[in-house]
């Protein structure tokens, strides 16, 4: 299937809105989400793609840039994952891993990271796939 990879802009925050709902399984509040997707945005530390085919937004990734000092350098944090139910199993994913690559290697990142929780298993599996080994753990405390 042709999917064209391309940078989120700002006339995408209906489609990424609805992906995030989809994603977590809740309707988040629409103007504070849109108040984050725009600061987002335009935080040049930030990585956004949008998946389209024939011009219909299909998938969505967010990565968080930081310059660690545990790791010398640049690393980069993918947030937010999600493709559409329906065009699963049609390497949108990988595509939108592949161009995330691309931009990090353009940008001297020395590695990109993914946390997923427990219940997402099948999404596990396609990271593993994708080279991104099993190797740490996440500890998280709540404060709401």
């Amino acid at each position: 299937m042709n999917c064209l990879i391309r940078p989120v802009t700002e006339t995408d925050f209906e489609a990424v809105y609805h992906f995030i709902n989809e994603l977590e399984d809740c309707i988040f509040p629409k103007e504070s989400q849109h108040t984050i997707f725009l600061e987002n945005l335009s935080n040049p530390k930030h990585i956004f793609l949008l998946a389209e085919i024939k011009q219909i937004p299909v998938g969505f990734l967010s990565c968080h840039v930081q310059n660690l000092i545990h790791h010398g350098g640049l690393v980069g944090e993918i947030q937010e994952m999600f493709v559409d139910e329906k065009y699963r199993s049609q390497q949108i994913g990988k595509q939108l891993l592949d161009e995330l690559k691309t931009i990090a290697k353009q940008n001297n990142l020395l590695q990109i990271e993914v946390t997923s929780g427990f219940k997402r298993e099948k999404a596990h599996a396609f990271y593993e796939r994708e080279g991104f080994p099993n190797t740490h753990k996440k500890f998280v405390h709540k404060l709401k």
